[in-house]
């Protein structure tokens, strides 16, 4: 038998009064051990929709299942399995960075288990501040501190909102390593981020929302792959004023300053080698050439845009 989603939503809906729709029929599943990236503007419905699930929110209508279990008929126990690492500061600032992480269990039922505190700190390069007051640590460490209490229960699925808001480098890249390491060991990402490099880099699958409805759900190398493009840019030496028709027609633009060639190199098109080819033997004065290949952010504004993806090929 195999096994049920770590999360399935049916028809998950939230409404504030008559007018303001926070989700609407939102229908989504989600596999045990993948990292699922659920990306879209502020307001869109993101971190409602985690509420939903993690109970800092009332479901106006509709269904949630965590492994199977669902949070109508038991809305206590699945949700020992959830880990919430939340936008916001929300720790005692009287205890100290260890204390918090043993008071964390208990409220998961866990006994206290210093080898797991450890582990967890040692992992987020904490370790050093196992003592320190939380009030003492910097917007770094802090952070660092709320991503361990989502983690230090165990839990099989973990929802990381916007978990490197405001941290440096060094901590996102120890978190990317740590997010691909629970992965392995089965457990479940569900990552809300406006650094899409992040989600480029971490996603198995993405999902899109946007005012409350999911516009999509795909695997991240088909999304780059459908709706990713490959883009020659040619920089010129001396302004040029205006492309020939034919260049035009093949969809190539020039900048307004006339310094740059643009040239989208599309599935049916012309490649970018005989658009270059063309400018050589046209007398264009070409400085420098490279190609540039659509990053997750650019796909992303394409479709909150409304911009159709590229056929499917055959």
């Amino acid at each position: 038998m195999s096994s049920p989603p770590a999360l399935e939503l049916q028809g998950l809906t939230k409404t504030y009064g008559d007018k303001l729709t926070a989700l609407s029929d939102v229908n989504l599943t989600i596999h045990p051990g993948e990292i699922f990236a659920l990306l879209g503007p502020n307001g869109a419905g993101k971190t409602t929709m985690i509420g939903s699930v993690c109970g800092l929110v009332k479901k106006t209508r509709g269904k949630i299942f965590v492994f199977g279990h669902d949070l109508d008929v038991d809305p206590v126990r699945p949700r020992y399995e959830v880990g919430l690492v939340p936008q916001e500061i929300n720790f005692d600032p009287f205890f100290s960075v260890a204390e918090s992480l043993y008071i964390q269990q208990g409220y998961y039922g866990h006994k206290r288990d210093e080898a797991r505190v450890m582990e967890v700190l040692t992992a987020l390069n904490l370790q050093n501040k196992a003592d320190s007051l939380t009030r003492a640590l910097s917007g770094g460490m802090k952070r660092r501190l709320l991503i361990a209490k989502a983690l230090v229960h165990k839990p099989r699925l973990v929802f990381l909102d916007e978990p490197t808001a405001g941290v440096d480098v060094e901590l996102r890249r120890d978190l990317w390593n740590y997010v691909r390491k629970l992965a392995a060991e089965g457990t479940t990402i569900v990552l809300t981020t406006h650094y899409l490099e992040e989600a480029e880099e971490l996603a198995d699958r993405v999902g899109v929302i946007n005012e409350g409805r999911l516009l999509m759900v795909e695997e991240k190398k088909a999304l780059m792959r459908r709706w990713g493009e490959k883009r020659l840019l040619v920089t010129f030496t001396a302004p040029v004023t205006e492309l020939p028709e034919p260049l035009r027609k093949a969809g190539a633009t020039l900048s307004a300053d006339g310094r740059t060639f643009s040239y989208p190199e599309r599935e049916g098109c012309a490649p970018g080698g005989d658009m270059l080819r063309a400018l050589y033997s046209q007398g264009f004065p070409v400085g420098d050439v490279e190609t540039r290949h659509s990053r997750l952010e650019d796909i992303l504004i394409d479709i909150l845009r409304g911009r159709p993806a590229a056929p499917s090929a055959p």
